[in-house]
């Protein structure tokens, strides 16, 4: 143990092999890819639920739906707006053929089409996180397998058993492995904590929708 605490790791990545540096290069890569999809989603997931929530108070104060959409294009950074402007697009649409909502049916598919393209619009580049979280540690794996067998193959060479000999060897292989971990961790936690808030976000979206069409058979009742 006291020989790899005096191990100085960096001496031992600056006289690592090629393949070792080809596996840190790409796991270095990795990581970098990792953390700018987190800070990319981790803002647009910030914004959107922002933005939901004023957009949210104003359709709640509103009584009618072409008052809303004369205010929508101060929140087009709110996933609902896509929502609603999917909905009122269809009500006008009827409207226009038939003077009222003769086909409710269709203005719910409307609705679940706008939250399919906004719930998808969130999910992007998250597969991403996912592979980099499932396949970096193999990589890293990979590059200390390689490095044992490179390190064994300089004890053969060098005709001595000891320790202290395979001990740097190993050591630099090991890095590989901690790089890779290192790459893995954080994608696979904010992979999981990703895929909550946008669970919660396809839940504010179906609330929504709801809303939407209690407003819609407000504003625009079928006559009897």
């Amino acid at each position: 143990m006291q020989i790899f605490l005096e191990v100085n790791f960096w001496e031992l990545v600056k006289t690592a092999g090629t393949v070792t540096w080809a596996v840190l290069g790409t796991l270095a890569i990795f990581s970098l890819a990792s953390w700018t999809i987190i800070f990319s989603k981790w803002s647009a997931f910030r914004r959107a639920r922002n933005a939901n929530l004023r957009f949210l108070r104003a359709f709640r104060k509103s009584t009618r739906l072409d008052a809303v959409a004369a205010a929508t294009e101060q929140f087009r950074a709110a996933p609902l707006v896509v929502v609603f402007d999917f909905g009122y697009s269809e009500v006008c649409r009827q409207m226009a053929a038939r003077g009222m909502i003769s086909n409710k049916l269709a203005l719910e598919r409307t609705l679940q089409i706008g939250m399919s393209e906004e719930v998808s619009r969130l999910e992007q580049s998250m597969n991403w996180l996912a592979t980099i979280a499932t396949v970096s540690p193999f990589i890293g794996l990979f590059g200390t397998v390689l490095g044992i067998i490179d390190a064994f193959q300089q004890l053969a060479v060098e005709g001595s058993t000891s320790m202290r000999t395979v001990a740097p060897g190993i050591a630099a292989a090991l890095i590989t492995t901690g790089v890779g971990l290192a790459a893995a961790i954080p994608a696979a936690i904010f992979y999981n904590y990703f895929g909550s808030a946008l669970k919660e976000m396809g839940a504010r979206l179906e609330d929504f929708s709801l809303e939407f069409l209690n407003m819609t058979e407000r504003n625009f009742e079928e006559p009897k």
